[in-house]
């Protein structure tokens, strides 16, 4: 923890080669994070009872992006001594000395402050502030508070995450209810075994870098088992909406064969102890939730409900 702390700042002393260029300010936003955080986001807008007219539909669609954005953006600010220090992350922007420091922050919080206000002003303020908190929570809580000091920064975390869902379903309806609710704990619930099993591949990283996860903290035996346990919880979660009513057989049947897939893959990871079998957990993890939304969408098309 010490050799990460004592590199704080190795960013602001890398000199600065050029203009930061525009890949750079999109490897900024986490892309690819950012492209699941707005699918489950769309999918809870669409899920939504009632409607909301296409372009105000795309305006909250668009500021669930910017927000998830904005709030990559200053994680990646905050945590650019750690990432110095792990392979994985070393080349993005700031630690590879192709961003200031200022530059990510001057260039994330209007972002961040913009998506909310937007937010507010075309649809309601229940999803401003349901985005808001996400937000600070992701930024504050997650990045400031938790992940450098406890193993279970996956798990409290995770619900910054989690929510793209429940801010869809509020920018039409004014309000949550217990579909999108469901969805939250879905997603709540996947999110420590997918970077678990990114945690045992690059534990080598986190262990450098003093950051307390759970494979660093805990040993690999005991991630591995926490794996399979989220994993098995998955299965009858996702299966909520459908025990609710408001979802039918299609995702139904998805969600309980992508469970079991999901499940044989935990299984995989504690019986061959092999950073393959993590590898695959956490690409099949990816592919899973994508999946299940894909199923959701299918599902209310079916229903007419699109």
């Amino acid at each position: 923890m010490n050799q990460a702390v004592g590199q704080i700042g190795v960013a602001t002393s890398v000199e600065i080669a050029s203009e930061p260029s525009v890949g750079d300010f999109v490897a900024l936003l986490k892309p690819r994070v950012m492209s699941l955080v707005v699918f489950t986001g769309f999918t809870g807008l669409v899920l939504a009872p009632g409607s909301l007219h296409p372009a105000l539909a795309i305006i909250a669609v668009f500021c669930i992006a910017l927000g998830a954005g904005a709030a990559g953006a200053l994680n990646m600010w905050y945590e650019r001594d750690i990432d110095a220090l792990m392979s994985r992350t070393a080349n993005r922007p700031i630690p590879a000395g192709r961003m200031a420091p200022g530059t990510a922050v001057a260039f994330a919080t209007p972002l961040a402050v913009s998506s909310v206000t937007i937010l507010g002003l075309a649809t309601n303020w229940v999803a401003a502030g349901l985005l808001a908190f996400s937000i600070l929570f992701y930024v504050l809580v997650y990045t400031v508070w938790l992940k450098r000091r406890t193993p279970q920064n996956i798990v409290i975390g995770g619900a910054a995450g989690a929510l793209p869902p429940v801010i869809g379903w509020a920018a039409v309806t004014g309000g949550v209810d217990l579909l999108p609710l469901a969805l939250f704990l879905l997603v709540f619930l996947w999110t420590p075994p997918h970077f678990w099993a990114l945690a045992l591949v690059r534990r080598g990283d986190y262990a450098r870098a003093g950051v307390p996860m759970l494979p660093v903290v805990a040993g690999l035996e005991a991630t591995r088992w926490h794996i399979l346990a989220y994993s098995g919880l998955l299965l009858p979660v996702s299966l909520i909406p459908v025990a609710l009513g408001a979802i039918g057989w299609i995702y139904g049947v998805a969600a309980a064969a992508l469970g079991a897939l999901f499940i044989a893959g935990a299984l995989r990871v504690v019986t061959t102890r092999t950073d393959a079998a993590a590898q695959r957990l956490f690409g099949f993890s990816i592919l899973y939730l994508a999946l299940l939304f894909v199923a959701l969408l299918i599902d209310a098309g079916a229903a007419g409900h699109l």
